[in-house]
């Protein structure tokens, strides 16, 4: 992981590493957000990745989120590039933090034109078939791009997406992960899966086969979710993925970067007990304008 202000290479900034709802969260009465309602945190930005192409100068955006119109603006300076909008956008889901953004793209706000967005075929039909999304389409905001589960995206000789299916609540839509493919890395991006154990795929050899992880850790523990049934909410707590992965080298931990954090994630904050176990165990944590070459 490097630390830089523009792209000189194709690369990955993390836009975002807050769960859907943020931080401050809506309601919440915490210690975790009472301060932030009085002096918000502006690196406290919902999940999302930009991917530079700098061989293009092009830009793409991995979740279209309620923070869209800052991440956009940053996108833009990294890239260097001469637009306000991206080249693309690759959404993993329909949940609020992952596409409601969209709705700054349409007439009331920038009426882009035809921006592609990528996404799986259920995700598609959900954005041609129901407002206000539809309009979007419709009025050419937006123009849906069709994907499929374990075929590459190939956006140039540089760059290539693929798109696979994780288990998720997937009232409607698919759930994807993304292994974004650059010229001299590789890495995966999910955000969002219920348990590891739920998938048929092993975790374990898709980082062995990467350079960097992108990896759901939306809850540290279950002592945080102390009002919701975790049923309704599932998720890989954050100890759970390192018990998973404690076998594994040295070399293939420091891969991993937890992403996707709850508001009430003792991880969220870079001064906690928590985050200090965290790294002095291998793994790391996406944190705000983290860039990795590809």
């Amino acid at each position: 992981m490097v630390i830089c202000l523009s792209a000189q290479q194709t690369s990955i900034i993390v836009l975002g590493n807050v769960q859907d709802g943020g931080s401050p969260h809506i309601g919440c009465t915490k210690k975790c957000c009472n301060a932030l309602f009085q002096k918000p945190d502006p690196t406290r930005k919902v999940t999302a990745l930009g991917i530079i192409d700098a061989s293009r100068k092009a830009g793409y955006l991995m979740e279209a989120t309620p923070d869209i119109i800052s991440q956009l603006k940053l996108l833009k300076e990294y890239g260097q590039s001469d637009s306000e909008m991206p080249n693309g956008i690759f959404l993993t889901h329909a949940h609020i933090g992952h596409y409601s953004g969209l709705m700054y793209l349409g007439k009331e706000a920038m009426n882009a034109s035809q921006i592609p967005v990528y996404t799986m075929p259920r995700m598609k039909i959900f954005l041609e078939q129901n407002g206000p999304w539809s309009q979007l389409v419709n009025l050419k905001n937006i123009t849906p791009k069709h994907i499929e589960n374990g075929v590459a995206v190939t956006l140039s000789t540089d760059l290539q997406i693929i798109p696979f299916q994780v288990p998720h609540r997937d009232e409607y839509s698919e759930t994807v992960g993304y292994k974004i493919i650059g010229p001299n890395k590789k890495a995966l991006f999910i955000p969002d899966i219920d348990k590891w154990e739920k998938w048929e795929k092993d975790i374990r050899q898709l980082i062995a086969d990467v350079d960097y992880a992108f990896i759901d850790a939306t809850f540290f523990d279950a002592e945080e979710i102390n009002n919701r049934d975790i049923k309704e909410i599932p998720h890989p707590f954050i100890i759970e993925t390192i018990r998973l992965f404690e076998a594994m080298p040295i070399e293939e931990k420091k891969k991993i970067y937890f992403i996707h954090m709850n508001h009430t994630n003792p991880a969220l904050s870079k001064e906690s007990a928590q985050t200090k176990q965290i790294l002095q165990m291998g793994f790391n944590i996406a944190r705000f304008k983290d860039v990795f070459k590809l």
